[in-house]
């Protein structure tokens, strides 16, 4: 009988880069990346930095910063680098001098206080920008092995995943799609020697 590795990912030739997405194989056991995905935001020779999209925080921007203009605004984890910086990605475009696009309509950062005073203005609606307390980051050729070690999917998801779905269901939602060897993920038990 064949081995039979079901939840080894299959090469689907995509290679990580700025505006794929990484999704946590079911076993990584990681207190930030467990059930996660990754937007990559910078992925070059001089290492990689995304944000994870699916690790809700339960505080406001009011609560982080003191006269940030009023507003339900998504705020997550975005990894365990710098955790007591904020950053944020957006599909405001030029709105934001010097922001980097992304993917899409996907971009990243940008200048914070034009940012603010489009959202004082009551111009920039919740889904249209998204923050993160620290960011997940890759040395050069980490996330090479990382991959090599089937511990991360690459994809690309769909701008309006990516802005407007923020909880931990994101990762069952987009594997459900990806066909029956990832459905196959999303009941993997979480202790493998247990099943």
């Amino acid at each position: 009988m064949d081995d039979i590795h079901f939840f080894k990912i299959e090469t689907n030739h995509i290679k990580p880069r700025k505006g794929s997405v990484l999704i946590a194989e079911p076993f990584l056991r990681d207190a930030v990346f467990e059930s996660s995905i990754v937007l990559l935001t910078e992925h070059n020779e001089e290492g990689t930095i995304g944000f994870v999209l699916n690790k809700p925080l339960n505080t406001s921007m009011q609560e982080i910063i003191q006269d940030f203009p009023e507003g339900n605004f998504s705020v997550s984890l975005g990894g365990p680098v710098a955790s007591n910086s904020l950053h944020y990605i957006h599909t405001l475009g030029e709105r934001i001098p010097g922001s980097i696009h992304v993917y899409d309509k996907v971009y990243w950062g940008g200048d914070f206080d034009a940012l603010k005073k489009l959202i004082q203005a009551g111009k920039i609606k919740e889904h249209e920008v998204r923050f993160f307390i620290g960011y997940s980051g890759w040395e050069p050729r980490q996330l090479e092995r990382e991959l090599s070690e089937n511990s991360w999917l690459v994809t690309y998801i769909d701008t309006d995943k990516i802005m407007r779905h923020s909880d931990k269901k994101l990762w069952y939602n987009v594997l459900s799609k990806l066909g029956p060897r990832y459905k196959m993920w999303i009941n993997a038990p979480a202790d493998p020697s247990l099943n």
